[in-house]
């Protein structure tokens, strides 16, 4: 396969922000549900927004050259299949994701990544006065997009990664940290003869989906640095990658404390390898570390988090999403 043109490559990359404010814009005017009544012109669509229409059929038509819609000679939009997972009531919809991925918690730290290199330290208090999640306690629409987003986000992939799994002899599944219950419900469907427990803040389980699979799981309210719930296999997917290494070790002691005999550590995230060949992890992880105090780790990293935590790396399942499953078990006293 011949090499893409590096100047291109550098180009294409530098403008990659301008498609990522495009993709933001229509997802704020819920234009995806407007296409999906009937295809429509920018000027019909800015006429129900009250918007300038030559400046929305440009944002339009930069969106259609990428595949998100298409453009009809009588210049009506249709959604394309990408631009239907836009739609708030579609399945899988990424409404939601985008809104997150997009909001400025993420934009302006990675604004000023320079900085963020120079000094060590993410952007979030600089910028916004105050870490990311306490961030959530003073801007609450951002927490809330926030959540709302990851739930989003965790949809794409959730059932693929619970299945990767076997779950035999598994009778107390805890989430820890686990939002909405999206995996969680995904991985009791997986082991049907197991009960759930959603561990997370009082203001997250709010928005919990308990009303599916009712009576398999329930919701205890609580923070994972003090301590987790008694059980037989810990979930945290994306948790442990918001963290530095000393707060991931505070968090997994207090699970190593909990744990059943027997019990497993499951860690859901990405497992970066080695070398340069091309991981969405890589990139994930520069936005850990603009916007939290986090990392993407490898697996070397888990091991090395699991020995100072009284646990030992079991094994390490991929699965077809960009996630990996990282086991560990109760290291031998």
């Amino acid at each position: 396969m011949a090499e893409a043109n590096p100047g291109h490559l550098i180009v294409d990359l530098a403008f990659g922000f301008v498609l990522s404010g495009a993709l933001a814009t229509v997802a704020k005017f819920g234009i995806s549900d407007m296409l999906r009544e009937a295809p429509q012109t920018s000027e019909q669509l800015a006429a129900k927004l009250d918007v300038d229409a030559p400046s929305l059929y440009r944002v339009m038509r930069s969106l259609a050259s990428v595949g998100v819609f298409t453009q009809d000679p009588q210049n009506r939009f249709h959604l394309r299949s990408a631009g239907q997972l836009m739609c708030t009531s579609e399945p899988g919809s990424l409404r939601d994701a985008v809104l997150m991925i997009t909001q400025d918690i993420f934009w302006k730290p990675v604004g000023q990544l320079d900085h963020v290199v120079k000094t060590g330290t993410n952007g979030m208090v600089e910028i916004f006065g105050a870490p990311f999640f306490d961030y959530f306690k003073i801007n609450e629409d951002a927490g809330n997009t926030f959540h709302r987003g990851m739930s989003s986000l965790s949809d794409l992939e959730n059932a693929p990664i619970a299945g990767a799994y076997d779950y035999s002899g598994i009778d107390t599944i805890v989430d820890v940290g686990g939002g909405h219950g999206g995996f969680l419900i995904e991985v009791l469907k997986c082991a049907p003869k197991a009960r759930g427990i959603n561990y997370d803040h009082a203001h997250v389980l709010a928005e919990a989906r308990v009303n599916e699979l009712p009576g398999r799981w329930s919701c205890v309210e609580g923070d994972f640095f003090k301590s987790v719930p008694p059980g037989d296999a810990y979930l945290l997917k994306r948790i442990i990658h918001d963290w530095t290494d000393e707060d991931c070790i505070t968090i997994l002691k207090n699970i190593r404390r909990a744990m059943n005999p027997g019990a497993k550590v499951l860690i859901v995230d990405c497992v970066i390898p080695e070398g340069d060949a091309a991981h969405g992890g890589k990139l994930l992880d520069i936005l850990m570390m603009s916007a939290l105090p986090g990392r993407e780790r490898t697996e070397a990293e888990f091991k090395s988090l699991f020995e100072r935590s009284g646990l030992k790396l079991s094994r390490t399942i991929t699965t077809p999403a960009l996630l990996s499953i990282t086991e560990a078990v109760a290291a031998e006293s």
